[in-house]
């Protein structure tokens, strides 16, 4: 039985590739503590808490009429937050702290109302 020589080819390729791998190990992307998981899981919410609360700011632009302001509440945050991050629960004080950053880092004063201030 002959051999295809692009089969033989394939195969060495692959060999070649399998050796390098297990030669070559890149950076580990995950945590290997539970310590080093849990604060990483804690800043990838309270990202995701800050980002949640820009998209209701923006949300909430948008829906306001010229002249009007626009009008963000936590609530806002809260459904934007389990929608696009899937959160089930979010405290009502860590969704307020977010809103109340980020109003303030968008110089919202002059054309947003909050209640996150309360």
């Amino acid at each position: 039985m002959p051999y295809h020589p692009g089969g033989v080819l394939f195969v060495a390729l692959g060999l070649v590739l399998v050796a390098a791998g297990s030669l070559w190990r890149g950076r580990v992307l995950r945590p290997l503590s539970a310590k080093r998981a849990h604060s990483a899981a804690t800043r990838d919410r309270s990202r995701n808490l800050l980002r949640s609360a820009d998209m209701a700011i923006a949300e909430a632009r948008r829906r306001a009429t010229p002249g009007e302001p626009a009008i963000v509440t936590v609530g806002d945050v809260h459904r934007v937050a389990s929608l696009h991050y899937g959160y089930v629960s979010v405290d009502h004080e860590e969704a307020a702290a977010a809103l109340r950053r980020r109003f303030e880092a968008a110089d919202c004063h002059r054309d947003c109302m909050t209640d996150a201030f309360n």
